[in-house]
């Protein structure tokens, strides 16, 4: 929520609508909304998917020694 609220905030700068932006504002904001958005995606998407891949992975191995126990 936070981060939606700070992209909404910064999209007049990034589209230039702001007159007092000076020199640094509209690539700051462009570049601050690239990085909030895709870290969002990335904890949203990327990480519980790749837990799931992981905890699959680990569910199988467990399966395999309790199937085949070591002598």
């Amino acid at each position: 929520m936070t981060a939606l609220a700070t992209i909404f905030a910064l999209v007049p700068l990034a589209l230039g609508l702001s007159e007092s932006a000076g020199i640094v504002g509209q690539p700051l904001a462009i570049t601050v909304i690239g990085g909030l958005t895709s870290s969002t995606v990335l904890t949203l998407a990327v990480v519980p998917a790749l837990y799931l891949v992981l905890q699959g992975r680990r569910q199988e191995r467990i399966r395999e020694r309790r199937t085949n126990p070591a002598s």
